[in-house]
This record gives structure tokens, C-alpha cells and sequence, in this order.
């Protein structure tokens, strides 16, 4: 297996102008099908997307267009929402402009802050915060935790560990900025916030953790039972950063990037696509934890 996991690095390293993506195979699967189960739990993950630029409209209009395949009704954002000024005007052109068609589609938005991003952002209504740095949102048998990263205090930890711990859903998903894990060279993991937040993700039995800032797509070999994705690049770049390791499952580094998610009883389906519409990660997701 680490012979695989060296070739696919190799293979991906080899790549100096064309799309970098890595795989444990040399060929990636067929897209998997949503089931478009009637009570599945259905939605989209964007991270570092606040840029105002062309590349982040491009990602809202491949967003649109997907969810004709799946109709998504509401997306997690991983933090660095609004990159520079914070200005009604900078809200507008960077998230109310590009997400405005699918929010006339009834699709509903839940940010969690990114180290860009003003704390008064919880106030803005679209980002559907309740003015709370950390909070917590029930979609059926799915409870999604978001959670301030740039500021874990005790307070913070002891209402996660209150949540977690008081939660009846089939499936416990956390989304923040920083990851515990990546193999992006620009940032790379915090392992301070790991050791902090990994044993009660271990102890509460939590099933996915989303996070943005690397500006990288990576998805890596589930750590403790645990999945784990990096998504942080639906507005900001960052070419060619990924350098793969035997924990690196999938990596992308050469657009932008969203991601659709359908949760249907003991299953994840998932699509990661990139802002030309490209299919660059495809799975299904078994749930490890009873």
C-alpha cells in the first residue's frame, strides 16, 4: 500500500502545468450517483470563497448548475468569507451578488468565521449565525457543529462538550476554519487545535470534520474513525501547494473548488467539483462509529 500511495505522489509530482490530482488508484471512479433519497439530508461546503473576483462567481454559477443534479438546500461555509474591507458594499459583491440566484432558491447559508474574517459577521443575517461564534443546527438525524477555530477557549470547548454529549443524531459534523490535518505546504495542519478538539471529536463520536484555510481541496485517510475534508479553495488559490503523503486520499490544487454532500441513512455521498465543472473526487462514505 505505501508503494501505491508513493506512485500516486510521484505521478501527481510529475504534473507541472495540468490538474494535480492524487489518487490511490491510477484511475479515479465513476462519479457516484445521489440517491436523492425523500429524507436525506442534502448540501454543499464552500471555503475561502469571500473574494469578489471572477473565480468565485464561477463557483456560484457550477453551484447553480449542480443543484439540478442535487437540490441541495443549504450550504456550511468554512471561514474566510469576506476577504478585505467588511463594508455593505464588500458583503454585497463578495457574498450576496454570486449566491444570490440560489438564495432565491430557498437555499439557506451557515458560516463559521475564518482568521479574515470580522467577528461581526456573525451579526449578518444571510450567514444565518444568530450572532454566536459557535453554534449548532439540526437537519433531521444530522447535527452540523460550527465553531469559532481562531479563538478555542475553555468556554468554547465546554459548550462542544455539552453539545456533543447531549446529541441523539446518527451523524455529528463539525465545521471550522483551521484543519487538524493537511498536507498543504503553506499552512500545513495545527496541531494545537487538534490536541485540543480531536479527543472530544473521539470521545462524542463525531462522524465528519469540514475546514477551510489551506487554499487546496484534500481529502485524508480517516484519522481515529474520523473523516476528514479541507476545503478551502471556493474564491482563493493556491496552485500546486499539496504535497501528498500516505494520509492524503484525494488532493486538488489547481482551481477552485465546492463540494455536494448527501447524507441517506448509513451513507455519505459526495462530489467535489471544480469551478469548470469538473468532477475532481467522488465517494461513498461508510459510517465507522456504531
Amino acid at each position: 500500500m505505501r508503494r501505491r500511495y508513493q506512485l500516486a505522489a510521484l505521478m501527481a509530482l510529475a504534473l507541472p502545468c495540468g490538474i494535480s490530482i492524487w489518487t490511490l488508484s491510477a484511475q479515479s471512479p465513476a462519479p457516484v450517483k445521489f440517491p436523492m433519497q425523500p429524507d436525506s439530508v442534502r448540501f454543499a461546503i464552500i471555503g475561502d470563497s469571500g473574494t469578489g473576483d471572477a473565480n468565485q462567481y464561477a463557483v456560484a454559477r457550477q453551484m447553480l448548475r449542480m443543484r439540478g443534479t442535487l437540490a441541495f438546500n443549504f450550504v456550511l461555509m468554512l471561514g474566510d468569507n469576506i476577504y478585505g474591507g467588511h463594508s455593505p458594499a464588500d458583503l454585497k459583491k463578495k457574498f450576496a451578488d454570486p449566491y444570490q440566484p440560489l438564495m432565491d432558491q430557498q437555499v439557506k447559508f451557515y458560516a463559521s468565521l475564518g482568521n479574515h474574517d470580522n467577528p461581526d459577521e456573525r451579526f449578518y443575517e444571510p450567514f444565518n449565525m444568530g450572532g454566536k461564534r459557535y453554534y449548532s443546527i439540526k437537519k433531521s438525524n444530522v447535527e452540523f457543529f460550527a465553531l469559532d477555530s481562531n479563538y478555542m477557549d475553555p468556554a468554547q470547548l465546554d459548550w462542544l462538550k455539552q453539545q456533543l454529549s447531549g446529541s441523539s443524531a446518527l451523524w455529528k459534523i463539525c465545521f471550522f476554519h483551521h484543519p487538524l490535518y493537511s498536507e498543504a505546504r503553506f499552512h500545513g495542519p495545527d496541531p494545537d487545535l487538534r490536541q485540543r478538539l480531536e479527543p472530544l471529536f473521539q470521545q462524542y463520536s463525531v462522524d465528519i470534520v469540514f475546514s477551510g484555510h489551506e487554499h487546496v481541496y484534500e481529502r485524508i485517510k480517516p484519522q481515529h474513525g474520523i473523516y476528514y475534508f479541507v476545503l478551502g479553495n471556493s474564491g482563493e488559490l493556491r496552485p500546486h501547494d499539496l504535497r501528498p503523503s500516505p494520509q492524503t486520499l484525494k488532493g486538488f490544487d489547481t482551481d477552485r473548488c465546492f463540494a455536494l454532500f448527501e447524507i441517506a441513512g448509513d451513507h455519505v455521498y459526495f462530489q467535489a467539483i471544480s469551478g469548470h465543472g469538473d468532477i475532481v473526487d467522488s465517494d461513498v462514505l461508510s459510517k465507522v462509529r456504531p
